[in-house]
């Protein structure tokens, strides 16, 4: 290969790959350099970003299905979110602890998740082509409406409960005794102050195999079809409709599935208006991972989980550390609301 073919060939490599991205992973590496001269452990960050990565990845793959569809970047995805919470605090209620703790809210979780996802779909199909603004709209409502019914709902296990009432689910439940870290610590490997959780990114690369066949299936190739070119899936005999409401009960069973990966790594239940935000995180990393409105693929979703918690997790530390002070929750606010400006102000290929 001669040098000009080189040059044009590395070019459109990176073109590919994408100038934001690069900078962001520049800007990540930089991080990681100036680190150890400040006093931050890069073996603890390590740790933070691959438990990070972990925690949200399946958030993140939320989004695949639905953008492959047509249906745009999945705003609703409180609705999986609360589709795990109730699997999770079902499965306290009837004491299952461990392992059986853990894929027993899996298993609660997916008919709840199953159940949302069709009802969402129904309301999708009824707005195409303002997709991500109702969603939105969904997912705020759901929060606020499930905020009542965490109040009603008929739990009475003392761990969860109020303690003056005896009623209506506490705000952060304790995981502890339950399946806390259940998945982080199966098989983690510690050297020093690094900790691989193997458990919970095994766990992660399975359900992120799993979409990849799915989405070369049959059915996930008509979902494909149907986001690319609705008029030439309709010629070939492909219900729209159908393939549309598969690819929101697939994402919605994703982040039921996602949250509940996510509590057992934080060792808390959260509840009421904490799921309200969780989609904004997961579609800024998409984005960055080089998604567009309409196509994505796991590939985007591995780079942009590292790309966007990587960041998170490394510059309030390298800053703190320089300034003396703890401003860690200001800059993250303001690194991940700058993030998501940016991502969801981009237009670009996607990256296969």
């Amino acid at each position: 290969m001669s040098q000009n073919a080189f040059i044009e060939t590395a070019k459109a490599k990176l073109s590919d790959f994408g100038l934001p991205r690069i900078i962001i992973a520049l800007f990540l590496a930089a991080l990681f350099v100036l680190a150890p001269f400040v006093g931050v452990s890069i073996a603890a960050s390590f740790s933070d970003i691959f438990n990070r990565f972990g925690m949200n990845s399946l958030l993140v793959l939320a989004m695949v299905p639905m953008i492959q569809s047509g249906c745009g970047l999945n705003f609703g995805l409180s609705l999986g979110v609360i589709s795990g919470l109730l699997g999770s605090t079902m499965a306290m209620q009837f004491g299952l602890t461990g392992w059986a703790g853990i894929f027993g809210a899996i298993v609660i979780s997916v008919p709840f998740a199953v159940l949302f996802g069709w009802l969402y779909s129904l309301l999708l199909n009824r707005v195409k082509g303002e997709e991500m603004t109702i969603a939105m709209y969904v997912g705020f409502a759901a929060v606020m409406f499930m905020s009542i019914m965490w109040l009603v709902l008929p739990y009475s296990s003392e761990n969860m409960v109020w303690g003056y009432a005896g009623e209506g689910l506490r705000t952060t439940i304790t995981l502890d005794g339950y399946w806390a870290r259940q998945l982080s610590d199966f098989l983690a490997i510690r050297i020093g102050s690094f900790v691989f959780p193997t458990g919970m990114i095994l766990f992660c690369a399975i359900c992120c195999f799993i979409m990849y066949v799915f989405m070369r299936t049959k059915t996930g190739t008509a979902i494909t079809a149907v986001g690319s070119n609705p008029d030439f899936a309709r010629a070939g005999g492909i219900n729209i409709n159908r393939m549309r409401t598969i690819s929101v009960i697939v994402s919605t069973i994703s982040g039921a599935v996602g949250i509940l990966v996510y509590q057992q790594s934080f060792g808390f239940i959260q509840l009421y208006q904490a799921p309200l935000y969780m989609a904004f995180p997961a579609v800024a990393a998409v984005l960055i991972g080089g998604a567009s409105i309409n196509k994505a693929s796991i590939m985007n979703v591995v780079i942009g989980t590292v790309l966007f918690q990587g960041i998170l997790t490394m510059t309030p530390s390298v800053i703190n550390s320089i300034l003396q002070t703890d401003m860690s929750e200001v800059i993250r606010i303001v690194l991940s609301n700058g993030m998501i400006l940016y991502a969801l102000t981009r237009k670009g290929k996607v990256t296969r």
